[in-house]
């Protein structure tokens, strides 16, 4: 089986966004009938603009075309599609920011809503973020069962969570999946640290799907250096800049072993974390 991460500088058109999928897809290298997972970054459909766009673009149970424009082409280049984000109604005139997984049928296997909203201060050209603003925050958490393995999911902010992390190897998960669009300024300092404190805490492979470069005539920046990290803290590859996939065949037997060896969850003499209104 083969992990792949596709870096992404998705900007405000959508079509154009698709087409770089699509196109990244079609030369995605792989051995036939070797299972595929594919991980997005965050807002890989719809990145920048005028936050009105999001509601504009928002799915609904009924009418989800961004969804089902990924959903098909899980099913056309047969991949299991972890696909990034996109804007989800929600009530009071917000959106969710959600996470699909789809199997290689294009069939939902689950979503997550981004539960914690960026909402802070950076020393970076946009300086000031409000997703609360904008996006609802989720409360539900989401583990799949895959060929792969069981899948937790997470987006981009809760990284600095780790009770969250905690709370998903609690449900099972195996590997955690986080599309993301870290800052460039937030991602020099603490990206590649804490994907690996979350794999070393939860003994999990971590894969974090970023966004790179500049987006929508240099108004944000992002940092790139998407990455899979294994259960030791050992980054396995990574893609420092640009645009394109980040590859590996892992060792699943080097995630029992090391949770055999050391123990941690069993050890672990505080309270499971729960999720707060």
């Amino acid at each position: 089986m083969q992990w792949n991460l596709l870096q992404c500088q998705s900007s405000s058109d959508i079509q154009a966004n698709l087409r770089f999928i699509e196109t990244q897809l079609k030369q995605l290298p792989r051995h036939d009938n070797e299972p595929q997972l594919v991980v997005l970054p965050e807002c890989s459909l719809l990145f920048g603009g005028h936050e009105a766009e999001q509601l504009q673009h928002a799915g609904t149970d009924d009418d989800n075309p961004l969804a089902d424009a990924l959903a098909t082409m899980a099913k056309q280049y047969q991949l299991y599609l972890i696909a990034g984000t996109m804007p989800f109604k929600a009530a009071k005139n917000k959106v969710f920011s959600r996470c699909y997984a789809f199997d290689d049928n294009g069939h939902t296997l689950g979503h997550y809503d981004k539960m914690h909203l960026f909402d802070v201060d950076v020393a970076d050209g946009t300086k000031t973020y409000r997703e609360s603003d904008t996006f609802a925050a989720g409360e539900q958490l989401t583990v799949i069962d895959t060929p792969f393995g069981k899948i937790g999911l997470a987006i981009c902010y809760d990284l600095r969570f780790a009770d969250l992390f905690r709370a998903l190897r609690l449900m099972g998960a195996d590997i955690i999946v986080l599309p993301s669009a870290f800052t460039k300024v937030t991602g020099q300092a603490h990206w590649q640290v804490l994907l690996q404190a979350r794999a070393i805490e939860n003994q999990c492979f971590i894969l974090g799907a970023n966004q790179w470069g500049a987006h929508n005539q240099g108004r944000r920046e992002t940092f790139g250096h998407s990455m899979i990290v294994d259960p030791w803290g050992t980054v396995l590859a990574q893609k420092p800049q640009q645009t394109g996939w980040v590859q590996v065949r892992p060792d699943m037997r080097q995630l029992q072993k090391i949770r055999q060896n050391m123990p941690v969850l069993r050890h672990n003499r505080f309270n499971a974390p729960s999720v707060t209104s």
